[in-house]
């Protein structure tokens, strides 16, 4: 009989995952261009030159040529006037062939993030962060137009893989407006018993060892250990988390912020990072702009 030291976690692979609901996209995206003769649109609002928005940005375009999604590009210079910024979002409101809008954050000091995201229109909303968005994803019984991509990838990940959330015990690490928070809220709405442990969390383990489901979203690198989790429970590693590496090229690697190798031991299912939930959140954005078309498209 194998012994327990033996034990493999499945990997639940975000990748491929990914490219299945990409097909589906692709496909819906066709019968939409056939049937109406139009696509769906996606205006990604940039400012300033950070290299890691620009990137992601760039994988974004990339993805909606892919698709044949349509893409609206919004380059704007580090010190452009909130004003600005808020013009350019109010024009893609009016923009009939726009049914997505994001503003790519961080945005520069002087620019009030809450009062920018605030203008964006609520049927444009594919970030799902807008506050009428979140606070129907809060009230029972009431569905918001766009679930946020991170979270609405976690919970899909879980379903996709035939994990079931009903009635199970579920601990999210970490209370961020991004992930945290509206990954509990949607827990909440598919029936799980959620605790949210944050950095005031007196003896974090005691609860998160209680978990069938975790989903560590805290921003720490390897902060859960092996010890820390129930056997067989199923693990979502949102963390993504650059340490030290002398022996790559790029003098660091990405981790999540669960202790993978040893995580893998104990738990019944986990996402590794890279390849888990990052590749999630960006098909989740192009299925939230797909669906935001359709609602105007097949009116």
């Amino acid at each position: 009989m194998a012994s327990p030291s033996d034990h493999k976690a499945n990997i639940i692979d975000g990748k491929a995952i990914a490219q299945t609901i990409r097909s589906e996209i692709a496909s819906e995206v066709g019968l939409l261009s056939e049937k109406y003769g139009k696509v769906p649109g996606l205006a990604v609002v940039i400012v300033g030159n950070r290299k890691d928005s620009q990137s992601y940005v760039n994988m974004k375009r990339k993805s909606c040529a892919e698709l044949g999604i349509k893409s609206f590009d919004i380059d704007l210079p580090e010190d452009v006037a909130e004003a600005e910024v808020i013009s350019k979002v109010h024009e893609l409101n009016a923009n009939p062939d726009v049914h997505g809008i994001l503003v790519q954050l961080p945005l520069p000091k002087h620019i009030n993030e809450e009062r920018v995201l605030g203008e964006i229109s609520l049927e444009k909303d594919v970030d799902g962060f807008h506050p009428l968005n979140i606070g129907k994803l809060a009230m029972k019984g009431r569905q918001p137009l766009f679930l946020p991509c991170t979270p609405k990838g976690c919970i899909e990940l879980l379903v996709r893989n035939g994990i079931s959330i009903k009635g199970k015990n579920a601990v999210v690490v970490g209370r961020s407006n991004i992930v945290g928070l509206p990954v509990s809220l949607l827990l909440l709405k598919e029936d799980a018993t959620v605790t949210v442990v944050h950095s005031c969390t007196k003896e974090p383990e005691k609860i998160i060892r209680e978990a069938d489901i975790i989903i560590a979203a805290a921003g720490k690198a390897m902060m859960i250990k092996g010890s820390w989790i129930k056997p067989g429970a199923a693990v979502i590693d949102v963390g993504t988390n650059a340490v030290d590496d002398p022996t790559r090229k790029s003098g660091y690697r990405l981790v999540g912020d669960v202790d993978f190798q040893e995580a893998c031991k104990v738990a019944g299912w986990i996402t590794p990072v890279p390849g888990g939930v990052g590749p999630m959140t960006v098909a989740m954005l192009l299925k939230n702009t797909l669906d935001g078309a359709k609602r105007v498209i097949e009116k």
